[in-house]
């Protein structure tokens, strides 16, 4: 079966990629809370990097879609609008559930110079490294606001 992921002609699509991270270094200083035997520093340190990495890349998305690509120039969704996914678009991430198949980073990875341009990695099994890292395709068909 054939299924049309893009609009006909006389509309217009974006596709861009995109690799953030708010990790670098943290390894580094993990492994020192965790010498010292201080887990509360170590796990808030993950998980502050996490977030700010997660926080970042949906930053990254709303500037996408009201500015750089500017499709949704007066979106001004609240809180629970942003939660609820209300927003235009679409952000996949390979390893998360849209999108199982995490080897598809090493393209990626190879098209953006992910490794050269800002320092995060790929283990052998697509892991990122440092951890607090994500990266994937953005994506807006305009045909979608048809319907």
């Amino acid at each position: 079966m054939l299924i049309r992921f893009f609009s006909p002609v006389g509309y217009t699509d974006y596709i861009g990629t995109f690799a953030v991270t708010a990790g670098l270094d943290s390894e580094k200083w993990v492994k020192h809370f965790t010498d010292q035997s201080d887990d509360y520093s170590s796990i808030m340190l993950k998980f502050l990097a996490d977030r700010l990495t997660e926080a970042f890349s949906e930053f990254l998305f709303h500037k996408v879609r009201t500015q750089y690509w500017g499709y949704a120039k007066t979106e001004n969704l609240s809180t629970e609008e942003n939660a609820k996914r209300k927003k235009s678009g679409n952000k996949t991430c390979p390893g998360y559930p849209a999108c199982p198949d995490h080897s598809e980073k090493r393209v990626l990875f190879d098209l953006m110079e992910v490794e050269k341009n800002c320092g995060i990695t790929l283990t052998e099994n697509y892991s990122m490294c440092p951890a607090a890292s994500v990266s994937g395709l953005l994506f807006f068909a305009s045909v979608l606001t048809l319907f």
